[in-house]
């Protein structure tokens, strides 16, 4: 009888699929700020604040900072699983890592709807 020995969790396809999700939102949202900025001259203070005056551009803008948060922490957790081996210290940074991309989401909803 072959004893296995479970290494990780087996995040596997779903974090692939995750990763290349969220790049393309992210790609996507950017493309139609590019847009944007070519297609208005001058971008100043006055144009941002009409731009993300639509409830349709915040919310594109929310759901770009959700993508990039859940983009960063798969690619972090990966990143952590591979090359730190102490569990403790892999815990410690995975929560440090949680506790600030949801600092950073929390502060784009303040930013865009306050």
């Amino acid at each position: 009888m072959v004893n296995r020995v479970v290494v990780g969790a087996h995040y596997g396809l779903g974090s692939w699929l995750a990763q290349r999700i969220t790049a393309v939102i992210m790609a996507i949202y950017t493309v139609i700020l590019l847009f944007v900025f070519m297609s208005r001259r001058p971008v100043d203070y006055g144009a941002w604040r009409a731009l993300f005056g639509y409830g349709w551009m915040r919310v594109a803008t929310l759901l770009f900072a959700v993508s990039l948060g859940w983009h960063a922490w798969v690619g972090m957790r990966d990143i952590f699983m591979d090359y730190v081996k102490h569990d403790g210290l892999r815990l410690a940074l995975e929560v440090i890592t949680i506790v600030a991309i949801a600092s950073y989401l929390g502060w784009a909803v303040q930013i865009l709807w306050r």
